[in-house]
């Protein structure tokens, strides 16, 4: 099995069945994994707005910034290898309120709330979703099997 690290603001779609997608550090940040099981393509996004109109100039060289671009942007990417947007079992996990306690700017909970809209705007049910509170997560994505994890801590459980 060999890491692909997922940075901030990156997407990474694939369909090596060797390969395990992971990304550190979610925080208010968003981590979304999106997987065929039949056609074995997954990709994953570690996102860090919810809206673009902040930086149009940004979201047109790094749309996996922000949820409104970088969505989008995978699933295009992801139906172009051959994924079928019935089969999707989509996952997500951050959106926590780390240095935002007076809750003042609430991104992470707006970045969630976005990527929720995106979705069902989509008719694309998200299967499951670790996300809130005030600690950072570690999301993976093994593409041999679909199986995802969120790691906090010291503990790991399956999403």
């Amino acid at each position: 099995m060999s890491n692909v690290t997922i940075g901030i603001s990156e997407i990474y779609v694939t369909n090596k069945p060797n390969e395990e997608l992971i990304t550190y550090s979610l925080g208010s940040c968003i981590g979304v994994t999106i997987y065929d099981p039949v056609a074995k393509i997954g990709g994953m996004i570690h996102y860090m707005l919810p809206l673009s109109k902040v930086s149009p100039e940004k979201a047109k060289t790094k749309p996996g910034m922000f949820a409104d671009t970088g969505i989008p942007t995978m699933l295009k990417s992801l139906f172009g290898m051959g994924a079928i947007k019935d089969r999707l079992i989509v996952k997500a996990a951050g959106g926590a309120q780390l240095m935002d306690q007076n809750n003042v700017f609430n991104i992470g909970e707006r970045n969630f709330l976005i990527f929720r809209k995106l979705m069902w705007k989509n008719n694309i049910l998200i299967k499951a979703a670790d996300v809130g509170g005030s600690i950072s997560r570690t999301l993976r994505l093994e593409m041999n099997t679909g199986r995802v994890t969120i790691k906090t801590g010291q503990k790991v459980k399956e999403l």
